[in-house]
């Protein structure tokens, strides 16, 4: 690893699948795995290629049950580019001698580079050089450069270019037993200018995907088709020191696509008028220029190139082409299959990065989840409720995703699975509709979209509380919360659990913020919405008081995660850490045993702790002050120690939000945390998980435990907040946001100096607010330099 690369030396087949998910490249539209060229997709290799947003629907037969599973679909691969000496076997890394090899991530420039020395015997080597990107300017476009060098000898080499067809999805091993095949009515055909093209169509959904390639070589092309395969093939004719190249550059269209009359004219068409592989290279390099500029932190040291790293991904999965589309946040990026690259939560841990630096792109993810609202309003009514009951996992149209059973790949049981209870997504996407719009300064959106959003989120958790007698207090009963361990209570029939601490505080502030924008809408847009929804005064008077009284159970002078968490046994920690080693997945291992994590005071992730994630002491102390409850530092204190230790981290999200947390609870574990939240995919902490795709929403996290985490940033009342939080390993940073229209304000934090840089432009002065409650004004062009406490 240096500042701008990321590489891996040697070849190391046990290694491939985790390489080739850190070494995807992407451009917010599409993304490929960093599979090489030559290989096909077996045990070793899966040469992945993902559009965002298509998705397709199949039945499979699984424990004797028959259960529907929504995929996002591996299309045909674009990549095969293989070689050999004419009669011998195709040369590969599993099949032939390999003197040397190393495949480098070219972060700057958005290229991955390999070099392999193929060993030919008889002092004889075949040097192959190939460059790839995925194109950042024109989000149709990809290219594959290969150069070949022979060593010691002359003579001919073929060389076989095709589109792949016949792929399936097949990326996750825990899936095997599922119906993997997507892809249906495969044609190809060829076209003028070495142009080779195919189509096919998704199984049920029936999106239209068309694929086209031209490949430019020294040597005369020919076509053959394999249907499922088009074949282009060339014939070499190397001499040593001689270095010969084959350019293959790629078009891909889909029916999704706007502005287009046919996926396969599309592609054709792009494809044919595309420059040459040089002159492509150009506009690739400007557009990752420009997402630097706009987006890189400046840390110093390991965990800067990490976050680089980070950013990177980030950028590949969800970039201002991203705008364009009807996408959500996809768990694990366009980097793999797992989670069948569904939405969940993760937005929570991505849109407050996105927001302060392509707004743009957080506001058309908004609009992802606004597009679904009817939908998440129908699983309300389903369900017996009002409102909008946002799904826990979502797909193409925004219905409920989770599946219904999951495989423990330790006991090999298919277990009934119920987190389509975490009804705290809902929440999660009204967070971010108020971030968003305090981040950005959009008003139009807060008044309009996102204002429906909030309301109908509102009504939901309104309707869902029950008022309990004896409490005193409304409940939120039958739910998961973000812990995910903790389905039902131990030998309980039904699933669920009651009035998790996370779930009703979130409620609670989600009904708060949505009092206090339906209170600033310009009269007449309240009117409208108010005639539209149905919403009346005596609504708005229930919503005031469940946001007063929603209960939040207490065991030990700490907050429960949820009611009877307390009178859960006590795990045998040190004894589990003995016996098995990594626990971060406890439930599998209690289940394999015949146990259950449901019995005991175990959890998965922050869960309670996400509360201090998500709002400052400030503003968590305020909402329970709300709720009529005391949380004071000391509880807090308590609160986290308490769960601090019974936590299994078996979520890459973990670190994160402990580290988060613990910057201001107990500083000197923090790093300990966040080192593991940077490392979570580069060292696969999950065992084998990021070969199945980066956790994006980890990533993104580590970026902006820097940028509002350490920095103490808040964007709220039209202002800037900063308590900054300097820890010894990262006491010195930098980082630029866009905020309110002002383009690249730059941040700098140097132990107890703080400047603050905006750029010229003719907008209004930035207010910011400082400790102690200093607060000052600095004018586009100037620089301020300001002290900190100690």
């Amino acid at each position: 690893m240096t500042g701008w690369t990321w590489e891996y030396e040697g070849y190391a087949p046990a290694d491939e699948r985790l390489r080739e998910s850190l070494c995807t490249l992407g451009n917010g539209y599409i993304a490929t795995r960093g599979a090489l060229a030559e290989c096909s997709a077996d045990e070793t290799h899966y040469p992945g290629t993902y559009a965002a947003g298509i998705y397709n629907r199949l039945a499979s037969a699984v424990g004797g049950r028959q259960v529907e599973n929504e995929d996002v679909v591996n299309l045909p691969n674009w990549l095969p580019l293989r070689f050999r000496l004419p009669g011998a076997d195709w040369l590969t890394p599993d099949t032939a001698a390999v003197a040397d090899h190393a495949v480098t991530l070219h972060l700057s420039s958005g290229l991955m580079e390999r070099r392999t020395r193929y060993g030919l015997g008889s002092g004889r080597a075949l040097l192959v050089r190939q460059l790839r990107f995925v194109h950042m300017a024109d989000p149709h476009l990809a290219g594959l450069r290969t150069e070949f060098t022979a060593e010691g000898f002359t003579g001919p080499l073929e060389v076989e270019a095709a589109l792949d067809g016949g792929v399936t999805n097949a990326g996750v091993r825990r899936y095997a037993d599922l119906d993997g095949r997507h892809l249906t009515h495969v044609l190809t055909g060829t076209s003028p200018g070495d142009t080779v093209w195919l189509r096919c169509r998704t199984r049920t959904s029936d999106i239209r995907v068309a694929l086209a390639a031209r490949l430019t070589s020294p040597a005369a092309v020919s076509v053959r088709h394999d249907r499922p395969r088009a074949v282009q093939t060339t014939r070499l004719d190397l001499a040593p020191g001689r270095t010969l190249t084959v350019d293959k550059v790629v078009a891909l269209h889909t029916s999704h696509d706007p502005a287009i009359s046919d996926p396969l004219h599309a592609a054709v068409d792009r494809v044919s008028r595309a420059a040459g592989f040089d002159d492509l290279l150009a506009p690739h390099l400007t557009a990752w220029r420009q997402l630097w500029r706009r987006s890189e932190p400046d840390v110093p040291d390991e965990a800067g190139r990490i976050l680089r790293l980070h950013l990177f991904h980030v950028l590949q999965t969800l970039s201002p082409h991203t705008a364009d589309l009807d996408v959500g946040v996809p768990a694990r990026g366009l980097h793999g299959e797992a989670y069948r690259g569904h939405v969940f939560w993760d937005e929570l841990f991505v849109l407050p990065y996105l927001n302060l630096h392509f707004p743009e792109v957080s506001r058309a993810l908004l609009h992802y989840r606004h597009r679904r609202l009817e939908r998440a309003r129908t699983a309300a009514h389903d369900a017996g409720g009002r409102g909008a009951m946002y799904p826990w996992q979502s797909g193409s149209d925004g219905r409920e995703e989770t599946q219904q059973l999951h495989l423990n790949p330790r006991s090999g049981r298919w277990l009934p699975d119920h987190s389509h209870l975490q009804h705290h997504v809902g929440s999660a996407i009204a967070y971010n509709v108020w971030q968003y719009c305090e981040a950005a300064g959009d008003e139009e959106f807060l008044h309009t979209k996102g204002a429906e959003m909030l309301l109908q989120i509102s009504r939901f958790w309104a309707g869902w509380a029950a008022f309990d007698d004896h409490l005193g207090r409304y409940r939120i009963k039958g739910v998961v919360g973000p812990d995910e361990y903790h389905e039902a209570y131990p030998d309980a029939p039904e699933p669920g659990l009651d009035d998790n601490a996370y779930t009703n505080v979130t409620a609670a502030w989600v009904l708060t913020r949505t009092l206090e924008v339906l209170r600033a809408l310009p009269e007449p847009r309240r009117r409208e919405l108010a005639e539209r929804t149905g919403l009346d005064t005596a609504e708005l008077e229930e919503w005031e008081e469940v946001s007063h009284t929603l209960h939040v159970p207490f065991h030990d002078g700490v907050i429960s995660q949820f009611e009877g968490y307390g009178e859960l046994a006590e795990l045998d920690w040190r004894g589990y850490r003995h016996r098995y080693g990594d626990i971060r997945r406890l439930d599998r291992i209690l289940e394999a045993e015949g146990d259950s994590v449901n019995r005991y005071q175990a959890s998965k992730q922050a869960d309670v702790l996400m509360l201090g994630y998500l709002f400052s002491p400030a503003e968590l102390q305020g909402v329970f002050r709300r709720l009529g409850l005391d949380l004071d530092a000391r509880t807090w204190r308590r609160t986290v120690d308490h769960y601090l230790h019974r936590t299994s981290h078996g979520s890459t999200l973990s670190g994160l939000v402990h580290g988060w947390v613990l910057a201001r609870a107990r500083r000197a574990d923090a790093w300990k945390f966040c080192q593991e939240a940077l490392q979570s995919d580069i060292a696969d902490i999950q065992g084998g998980t990021t070969g199945e795709g980066i956790h994006l929403g980890a990533m993104a996290g580590t970026l902006d435990l820097v940028q509002r985490g350490l920095a103490g940033l808040e964007t709220r009342g039209g202002a800037l907040w900063l308590d900054p939080v300097p820890l010894p390993e990262l006491s010195s940073y930098g980082f630029t946001v866009r905020y309110h229209g002002h383009w690249g304000v730059r941040l700098r934090l140097r132990r107890e100096l703080l400047e603050i840089t905006v750029p010229s432009s003719g907008r209004s002065p930035i207010e910011v607010h400082l400790p102690e409650h200093r607060v000052v004004r600095v004018e586009p062009g100037e620089t301020a330099r300001l002290t900190l406490p100690d």
